[in-house]
């Protein structure tokens, strides 16, 4: 256990998540951890489970494992479910030790069924319009804090969002594969050193519906390829596309971001590059008026 909390501390202050706390990030997530770590998350009595918010199912939610998110209603719908994202993961862990749990608050059903709808997304999901399961938790404040792996006894094993952090991905499946987390593990792949030619744009002012793309220049500048492994969006409005296949030394890859507004807003958009790098990942960042 003491190695387990070890790892999160240092996972957590490598990722910079912390953001307006007077105590430093080590400190908030000792915290945290202590807080959290083998608590038992308490579910509603019989939550109701649905298809985009329509057809009633059965889902039981009995299992060796869950991974449980939950989303509140502040912000933008799209940014905080990223739905493409776990319907990708949920394939990749199709395993029948584990259960996803999907929690939803919105302040207007109609907005959640919506994006349902619009990303195909068929998995049973409950739509918690009273916040029962906020008001018997009181879950962290951050978006980042509020998923979690959970044993069969509903108590936390690990928290973290494993559809925006490598990290966390691989750690939930040590979890479940019965592998031990630690911080002394050496790396299983080359290092390398890479830059970037800019790290902020400013795409000006536009008409809302018209997508706006602009390209970063990443370039490899150690002696090893790089690898980028994942690439991460704070909003479901923003894509990247790039190759995908290693880039050599002196080599470079181009970082196609494009945003898509929903509706006229100013915006500051991140994007997050996990790569084989010491300092990744990179963070990027878009903004602009869409009017």
């Amino acid at each position: 256990m003491i190695k387990t909390i070890r790892y999160w501390i240092f996972t957590f202050i490598l990722l910079n998540l912390c953001t307006a706390c007077k105590e430093s990030p080590k400190e908030y997530y000792a915290k945290l951890l202590q807080e959290w770590m083998g608590k038992e998350v308490l579910f509603p009595n019989n939550p109701t489970f649905t298809i985009q918010g329509q057809d009633t199912v059965n889902f039981p939610l009995k299992a060796d494992y869950k991974i449980l998110t939950y989303v509140d209603s502040m912000g933008c719908i799209s940014c905080k479910l990223q739905l493409k994202r776990w319907k990708a993961y949920m394939e990749e862990n199709d395993m029948d030790s584990v259960r996803f749990l999907f929690f939803f608050s919105p302040e207007k059903k109609r907005d959640i069924v919506n994006t349902l709808k619009e990303n195909i997304f068929t998995h049973p999901i409950c739509i918690d319009e009273q916040n029962e399961l906020e008001k018997l938790n009181h879950f962290p404040t951050e978006s980042g804090e509020q998923t979690f792996l959970l044993d069969k006894d509903n108590r936390i094993l690990a928290i973290g969002n494993p559809i925006h952090n490598p990290k966390v991905k691989e750690l939930y499946l040590k979890i479940i594969r019965g592998e031990t987390a630690t911080d002394d593990a050496k790396p299983d792949k080359p290092m390398t050193a890479a830059s970037i030619d800019r790290t902020t744009a400013d795409m000006g002012t536009f008409g809302w519906q018209h997508p706006q793309s602009t390209d970063f220049t990443l370039t490899n500048t150690g002696d090893k390829p790089l690898a980028i492994e994942m690439v991460d969006t704070s909003c479901g409005c923003v894509t990247v596309d790039y190759k995908q296949e290693p880039v050599r030394p002196g080599g470079s890859v181009t970082l196609h971001v494009t945003y898509r507004a929903e509706q006229p807003e100013h915006f500051n958009k991140t994007v997050t590059v996990y790569c084989n790098t010491k300092d990744s990942p990179l963070r990027l960042t878009v903004s602009g008026d869409a009017k």
